[in-house]
């Protein structure tokens, strides 16, 4: 029990004096019994986190309470049931975060509270840039859970014990309540575990609080996923375009070039990783696959019906596998063939026939004619000839050989299916990009 002379604060400050001289010792009589300390902070702001350096910045405000079994004294006699005392005059634990990565640059405070029983609070502003493993594969929808681990450095469990002086429900209200900073991420829940670390035959106490944060999305959902959509949907529609009388390469070219600049100029908002590739990545791959393969298959439609009357006959498995399969699957069954368009007349066989007719005449003695009549059977056969090699011309150039035919239906079979593909990417698309953002602000991330 401390002897004040008069109860006035000089005095208090003057019956501390032998307790200074007694800062470098843990301050207990029985060196047997541990030191409790209570911990709690609260969470202030969320400064941002470094994908590529894998850390949590944080600014935290934290409170450590402890009894110095030393001090005590009457406060009707001293005056004052508490006073100021700077920290370098007391003893104070050695209670670090493990997960440090840089030296502490908040503001200095230099004293502690000290009351008249003994307990003394000790509240300093830390910023806190610790390690964290990051998880980036639903980016942007992506929560994060990171440690702060505090534990004593060189104190073990039979010296110095550690609880928290606030339940974690009050954490997490009163960080919420004060947190000014509107930035990128959001304080979603905050958990703690209390555990004992070995160190060979002894232990440490360790209090180990998980703060979860999320990402806000919208921005990266306006900037990078609804343009992509936009793009990729204005590329789909293209389809619709006729490959024979527009020149559909040059338009999927041109959205081609626009969706890479876009992609050079988003490249910084997109995280840096080492090992974990991020769904929005393979995202916008698979767009831009997509439009490549758009523009390719263009160029083989657009070939396909422009030059399919210099191929050859289309293979076996080709007729079989997309005219007679695939084009079933996309409703373009194979069209019946017209005995009347396929069979070429024989001018030869023809000639036979009309040869044959006049044999006939001329065997009737009653209908024979006389040289001029013949003479004039002559030039119908010639005629008949020449009128069939015109119509066979004609029915070529208009209707076209059977091959050609087939590789244009091949060609419509194609277009159709990656038309159908599409449609797929894009739906399922948009409805995993809608769940996975419901989820991701319906859930607490604890």
């Amino acid at each position: 029990m401390l002897n004040c002379s008069r109860p006035d604060p000089p005095s208090l400050l003057e019956a501390l004096q032998p307790v200074f001289s007694l800062s470098s010792i843990r301050p207990v009589m029985d060196m047997s019994n541990p030191t409790n300390v209570s911990i709690d902070f609260t969470l202030l702001g969320i400064l941002g986190v470094d994908e590529k350096a894998q850390v949590l910045k944080t600014f935290i405000w934290q409170e450590l309470e402890w009894r110095n079994n030393f001090i005590r004294w009457d406060p009707e006699q001293c005056g004052s049931t508490w006073i100021t005392i700077p920290r370098k005059l007391l003893w104070v634990p050695d209670v670090v975060i493990n997960e440090f990565m840089e030296k502490n640059s908040a503001p200095f405070v230099p004293y502690s509270y000290l009351f008249h029983d003994g307990l003394v609070i000790d509240k300093q502003p830390v910023k806190v840039i610790s390690s964290c493993r990051l998880d980036i594969y639903t980016f942007p929808f992506d929560i994060q859970n990171c440690s702060l681990s505090f534990n004593s450095y060189i104190h073990l469990l039979k010296d110095l014990r550690l609880n928290v002086s606030s339940t974690v429900e009050d954490i997490f209200k009163n960080s919420k309540e004060v947190m000014t900073t509107m930035g990128e991420w959001e304080l979603v829940g905050i958990a703690v575990k209390i555990s004992e670390i070995p160190a060979g035959d002894e232990y440490y106490h360790e209090i180990c609080f998980f703060v979860s944060v999320r990402r806000r999305a919208t921005l990266y959902v306006v900037n990078l996923l609804i343009p992509s959509c936009f793009l990729i949907t204005v590329d789909l529609f293209s389809f619709l375009l006729p490959p024979k009388s527009i020149d559909r390469s040059l338009f999927k070219m041109t959205l081609i070039l626009g969706y890479t600049v876009f992609l050079l100029i988003m490249n910084d908002m997109l995280p840096v990783t080492g090992n974990t590739i991020p769904l929005i990545n393979v995202f916008l791959c698979l767009c831009l696959s997509l439009m490549v393969a758009s523009l390719v298959e263009t160029i083989v439609i657009t070939n396909l019906l422009c030059g399919s009357a210099h191929y050859s006959p289309v293979p076996r498995w080709v007729r079989v596998f997309v005219i007679h399969i695939l084009g079933r699957l996309v409703w373009l069954p194979p069209k019946p063939e017209d005995l009347e368009d396929t069979v070429i007349q024989n001018p030869a066989a023809q000639e036979m026939k009309v040869s044959s007719l006049v044999v006939e005449d001329r065997g009737a003695p009653e209908q024979k004619g006389s040289l001029d009549g013949d003479k004039a059977l002559q030039e119908l056969r010639s005629l008949g000839r020449d009128l069939q090699a015109i119509h066979l011309q004609v029915k070529q150039q208009l209707v076209g050989s059977q091959s050609s035919e087939e590789w244009i239906q091949v060609g419509f079979i194609i277009d159709r299916l990656l038309f159908g593909l599409y449609i797929l990417f894009i739906s399922v698309s948009f409805i995993t990009i809608t769940i996975m953002w419901w989820q991701s602000y319906s859930t607490s991330g604890l």
